[in-house]
């Protein structure tokens, strides 16, 4: 196995305690000695500090970068203002979803956030498809995700102006005299900040946010845990391209400028299958949420059948959500047992545990819209 890659923060996280696991070619934090749960928890009632700077960090930049990226991402980018934010999705010619990111429109170029198990690929794809027009450029920077209810508190202790964002919104600042990119979002449904900054003062801009009171160091299995409770997909495991955008229940980031009937329909990979699917609805599977009515987690992998024992897909998401108090999974399912109530069977070592489908998210978010 090649050696493992560190982020900014990894002599951080030894100091801090933290088990290290191999995610995405990194070394990174599973969990910190407060442990999964309540890392869990404190997040969803105080504020959880996330090393994501594995992410990919890109800028687009060009005379007509909207469009050279609206040929291989079906959102409306031409109508993002400066600022602003937009979840998207790089589609493939079959119709499948290569990866999802965080595209945003910061003036003179994009700036785009993919996933650390896809950012070679996917600067690869951008080069390859946009590098006659456009010019990338990956970046060689930490990202911090500041995540909870008392994120707005911290943040106007340190960084008062980034408050002034809301949900999907961006804006250049400063911490402690540090030059930070801050996006209202995140990974939890909590109210939060994503917080860009240069990679040799990663290290100086967490520790200060971890010296206020309501922040602890948060690992990747309360971030797995918490995204999963807020309804949101993890690539290569509920998408991949295997998936289309309909069937994983992502019409929403179809923009409806590029949808048959708007102002600039299709021109992106994979288009005609789905704005086929889009209009005709008649695609077989459906991503749905699933709540168990007993203790036992349901893990990816497990076959859902009816209870005549008829298969009808698979989870692709699943553990204990602790604000739930109870199990909880996301997968797909066929058509026919996609309606919230529906009672599925999860076979998990022999036996068939009862599921029923629900809608999503399990928690209600909290994100800030003014």
């Amino acid at each position: 196995m090649s050696e493992l890659k560190h982020t900014p923060l990894h002599a951080l996280h030894q100091r801090l305690g933290a088990k290290m696991v191999p995610f995405a070619g990194y070394d990174m934090p599973v969990q910190f000695p407060l442990g999964v749960k309540k890392e869990h928890e404190h997040t969803r009632t105080q504020c959880g500090l996330f090393d994501v700077s594995h992410m990919g960090q890109v800028t687009v930049s060009g005379k007509d970068a909207a469009e050279a990226l609206e040929t291989l991402i079906p959102a409306d980018l031409v109508g993002l203002e400066e600022g602003a934010q937009r979840y998207g999705l790089l589609t493939s010619a079959e119709g499948g979803i290569l990866d999802d990111l965080m595209i945003v429109n910061a003036g003179d170029h994009f700036y785009l956030v993919v996933n650390a198990a896809c950012k070679d690929q996917d600067i690869a794809h951008l080069r390859t498809s946009l590098g006659h027009r456009c010019h990338i450029e990956p970046l060689d920077r930490g990202l911090l995700a500041l995540q909870g209810p008392s994120a707005q508190s911290v943040m106007q202790r340190l960084c008062p102006a980034a408050c002034e964002l809301v949900f999907m919104r961006h804006g250049r600042f400063q911490i402690d005299g540090h030059d930070v990119w801050v996006s209202r979002s995140g990974y939890t449904g909590e109210d939060g900040f994503e917080i860009s900054v240069a990679a040799d003062a990663t290290e100086a801009v967490a520790e200060r946010l971890l010296a206020e009171a309501e922040v602890e160091a948060i690992g990747l299995g309360a971030r797995d845990s918490l995204r999963l409770e807020a309804g949101l997909c993890l690539y290569g495991h509920d998408m991949d391209t295997a998936t289309t955008p309909v069937e994983a229940g992502l019409i929403w980031a179809i923009g409806k400028p590029r949808r048959r009937g708007g102002k600039r329909p299709g021109g992106f990979p994979g288009a005609d299958v789905i704005l086929h699917q889009v209009d005709a609805k008649d695609h077989d599977r459906k991503r749905v949420g699933l709540l168990a009515d007993g203790r036992a987690p349901v893990r990816e992998g497990a076959a859902l059948v009816d209870e005549a024992g008829r298969a009808l897909g698979q989870v692709t998401s699943g553990g204990f959500g602790p604000s739930v108090g109870k199990p909880v999974a996301m997968g797909y399912v066929s058509r026919d047992a996609e309606t919230p109530g529906t009672t599925v069977y999860a076979e998990v070592r022999g036996k068939q545990l009862p599921m029923t489908v629900t809608r999503m998210p399990f928690v209600t978010a909290n994100y800030y819209r003014g």
